[in-house]
């Protein structure tokens, strides 16, 4: 959740953009391993995404990548019916309120495609 504050520099906080929205912060949990344009990759297609799917400013990426060793990143490998492999990527998303359904599920879909 985003919060205005107001320091006493007379500074407000950047978590807003020049509308008064606030700005997506990204967290993307991986396992170690890849190489930097696989990483460079995935952190700009959920970008890409996020600017064709949820009406995000192409300038408003704040991204936090974490690379994890083999055994620190826990999930179970075949949930609901979906395998998964040491090859997960686990992306947080938090973002102001106002998205629909369906857009959500747009930005899902185009980033699993990029």
């Amino acid at each position: 959740m985003c919060k205005r504050i107001q320091r006493s520099s007379g500074i407000v906080s950047a978590d807003f953009d020049k509308e008064g929205n606030c700005m997506p912060l990204v967290r993307i949990d991986l396992v170690e391993g890849r190489s930097a344009p696989q990483v460079a990759a995935i952190s700009n297609a959920i970008q890409r995404a996020l600017v064709d799917c949820l009406d995000v400013p192409e300038r408003d990426q704040f991204q936090v990548i974490n690379e994890h060793a083999p055994g620190r990143l826990i999930y179970n490998s075949g949930y609901l019916g979906v395998e998964r492999t040491e090859g997960i990527v686990i992306v947080q998303i938090f973002l102001s309120s106002g998205r629909s359904t369906a857009q959500k599920q747009a930005f899902y879909a185009r980033a699993a495609e990029l």
